[in-house]
């Protein structure tokens, strides 16, 4: 009887996180004379999602307007509640975090719940 070759499992891809941050001085917002505790987390978690093979993307509406108009419901949001709403953080497109940056916990957390 003549035996199949295995289809190797669609592979997935890897996990997204996208920040679409409130207008900063510079793209991380680490920069100028004095720098906020908040910003200097957010990059150090950045950095450790990166370390494990996330995706981050982070986007400034002064710089990327177009990355804030081509996700409809981050555009929505903007368009509802200005920039109060920001920043917005989207894992693997689905939005878990508005008017405030996630902890890594949190980040953690909306991946396992995408899985």
């Amino acid at each position: 009887m003549p035996t199949f070759a295995q289809q190797p499992e669609a592979q997935k891809s890897p996990a997204r996180v996208e920040i679409f941050d409130p207008p900063l001085c510079c793209p991380t917002g680490l920069c100028g004379p004095t720098i906020d505790p908040i910003l200097l987390d957010v990059h150090e978690m950045v950095l450790k999602l990166q370390a494990q093979g996330i995706q981050v993307q982070r986007y400034q509406l002064s710089a990327q307007p177009q990355a804030f108009m081509a996700n409809a419901q981050v555009f929505q949001l903007i368009r509802e509640r200005q920039l109060t709403v920001l920043p917005i953080t989207v894992v693997n497109g689905r939005i878990v975090k508005t008017g405030a940056y996630p902890t890594l916990d949190e980040i953690q957390k909306a991946l396992k719940e995408e899985q």
